[in-house]
Formats: C-alpha cells, structure tokens, sequence
C-alpha cells in the first residue's frame, strides 16, 4: 500500500456521534488495562477527558477527527488536536488512532501517522506529540520505527501486603 492509497476525511456529525463513544470506551479500556484505576473510574476518567475536548461537538475549534480512507473503504479514526495540551502551542497532538480490525498489519496505521504528521506542518505545527500505553507494543514500534522519541514514562508497580 502506498501513502497516496491513504486520505484522512473530516467525520460528518453522524459519523462524529458514532465514534464519540467508540472513543470514549476504548480510552477506558485501555486505562483499566494499565491498571492504572477500576473499570467504573476508568470509564468515569475517560468520559470526563473526551467531554473536556469537545464541549462543542463536532466542531469544537481544534479538535480534528477524521475517517482514515483507502480509497471508498474506511479503515479507521484518527483524533487530531491543534494545538495539543500545554505548554508546547506548536505541538499537534494524537490524541487517537484506531485501524479497523480488519485492516491491521496492511501499513494503514504507518500512512495515517504520516497523514497527521503532514496535517499538522499543514495547521502551522512544528511537532506532533502522542501517548501510548506502556503495553501497546504494536504502537510503541510503530511510533519508534517513526522517529518518535519518548519524552516522559510512568512505571507502576503494586506494592500489596506484606506477611
């Protein structure tokens, strides 16, 4: 597959209302997965996160979510925030990409990331930012194969009761 295979097209409201929750409960998943807190607070975190982005629905001024196209054929979502958190004001930011089950592993995921890279330059961006959770190992080589660079990490570890 090459680049120019790839398109990102901005979600219509309909297609914005299904993914919103399609966002908000993969953002939970992947925190309760960290074990970073319970399920019910990890979906608490999550919808309170994604409302704070877009109190303005589908059009809420730096918010960007877009349908990954290959020709007529969506293969994923990509969230892109312009400008993304503080501090940096000419940092994009990743806040999700998703490729459909069902079109993993065909390079897909590699286009988009370069299509957010290019729509970032595009919006006056000098750099793109992303999380990724410590056991996405698919992403994090992904992310690395593309040069991204780790700028802060988190570690955990349980400490239960002792004898």
């Amino acid at each position: 597959m090459s680049e120019g295979e790839l398109a990102l097209r901005p979600l219509s409201g309909a297609e914005f209302d299904e993914w919103l929750p399609r966002q908000v409960a993969g953002y939970a998943a992947l925190i309760a997965a960290s074990g970073a807190m319970p399920v019910q607070a990890a979906r608490e975190k999550a919808e309170r996160d994604t409302a704070r982005y877009f109190g303005g629905g589908v059009t809420t001024p730096g918010q960007h979510v877009f349908r990954i196209m290959a020709g007529q054929e969506r293969v994923g979502w990509l969230w892109l925030g312009v400008p993304g958190p503080e501090p940096d004001p000419l940092m994009a930011w990743v806040f999700e990409i998703e490729i459909e089950a069902a079109f993993r592993g065909h390079g897909y995921g590699r286009a988009a990331m370069r299509l957010a890279e290019q729509e970032a330059r595009a919006r006056g961006m000098t750099s793109l930012g992303l999380n990724v959770h410590g056991q996405n190992m698919v992403a994090r080589s992904l992310y690395e194969s593309l040069g991204y660079e780790v700028t802060a990490m988190q570690m955990r570890k349980p400490v239960l009761p002792g004898p």
